[in-house]
This record gives structure tokens, sequence and C-alpha cells, in this order.
């Protein structure tokens, strides 16, 4: 009953100004604390929530390096078979004992075909990689978009713990609430 008694009320004016004003730093207390209490929380499940992401974003990049790894044993075995192909072709070309420019041409013409097919596996390949690596930079770019996302829901929620000069203000102002409705009973 100091303050009331300090700034002039007695009795039950006295009594409401010391409640109200009681209850309203009780509230302010309490607000902050439950506002820290939820910063911290929110603070844990996002280092959980970045650790998912990471964990994300690796068997994301690890499926696709799988992927480009098959492809590329698949394709290089394709040029292998390719190879003996055309050496068999050519081959066969010899073998039939003919000799002259027609054979010469054959056996040219094998080559080429030969070529030409590795030379498009070659640029199936080399589109594949470029494509990889696209994929490898999409997973980069969520997995930072939620990352950013996750430290803004962090920010946010300290943000939204009041300052001591806001639980203060807070305070006064219920005080001066309370002093207001003290007066109107005294």
């Amino acid at each position: 009953m100091c303050l009331a008694a300090a700034i002039g009320l007695t009795g039950k004016a006295a009594l409401a100004f010391n409640v109200g004003l009681g209850l309203t730093a009780a509230n302010a207390v309490a607000g902050s604390m439950a506002a820290r209490s939820k910063a911290k929380q929110t603070a844990q499940q996002g280092q959980i929530a970045f650790k998912n992401a990471e964990n994300d974003k690796r068997q994301q990049q690890m499926a696709l390096a799988e992927q480009k790894e098959a492809k590329e044993k698949a394709e290089a075995q394709n040029k292998f078979a390719n190879n003996i192909r055309t050496l068999q072709a050519m081959s066969s070309i010899r073998a039939s004992e003919q000799s002259g420019t027609t054979v010469a041409l054959l056996l040219r013409d094998q080559g080429l075909q030969g070529a030409n097919f590795n030379e498009s596996i070659n640029q199936t390949m080399e589109s594949y990689r470029r494509q990889y690596l696209r994929k490898i930079d999409a997973t980069e770019a969520t997995f930072m978009d939620r990352r950013n996302q996750i430290q803004s829901n962090i920010n946010e929620a300290y943000n939204a713990i009041p300052t001591l000069a806001e639980t203060v203000l807070q305070i006064g102002t219920g005080g001066l609430n309370s002093f207001t409705a003290a007066t109107k009973i005294a």
C-alpha cells in the first residue's frame, strides 16, 4: 500500500490501485517469460528442421550422383558394345575377300557409323551432366530457401520478446489505468 499511499490514495481506492498495478506487473513479466520460452522452443525446432533440411539435401544429391553414375556406366557399355559391333562389321567386310574402292568405302562408312553413334552418346552424356549440375543447384537452392525460412521464424520469435522498456511502459500504462480507476472509487 506504500505506492498507493504515496500518491494519496487510501482505503478501497488504494487496494484497487495496488491490486491493479500488481496484476499488470505480473502479466507483463509472465508475457515476457512466455515470449522467451516460445522463442527458445522455436530455436530448438529450427535446429531440428535445419538438420533435417541438410539431410534431405544430402540424400537428394547422393541419389542424383548415383543416377548419374549408373547412366555413365550404361552409356560406356553402349559405346563399348558399339565399338565391338563396328569392329565385327569391318572384319566381316575384310573377310569377304573383296578388294577395291567399294570395300574401302564400306569400311569407311562402317567406321563413320560407329563414330557417329559414339558421338551421339557423348553428346547425350554431356547434356545429362549439365542436367545433373542444374538438379544439384536446385537442391542447394531448396536447402537455402528452407534454411532462410527457418532463420526467419527464429528471428521473428526472438523479436516478439518485449524489451525491458516495453515491459516497464506496459506496467506504467497499467498503473496509470489503475490510478484512474482508483480515483473514481475514492
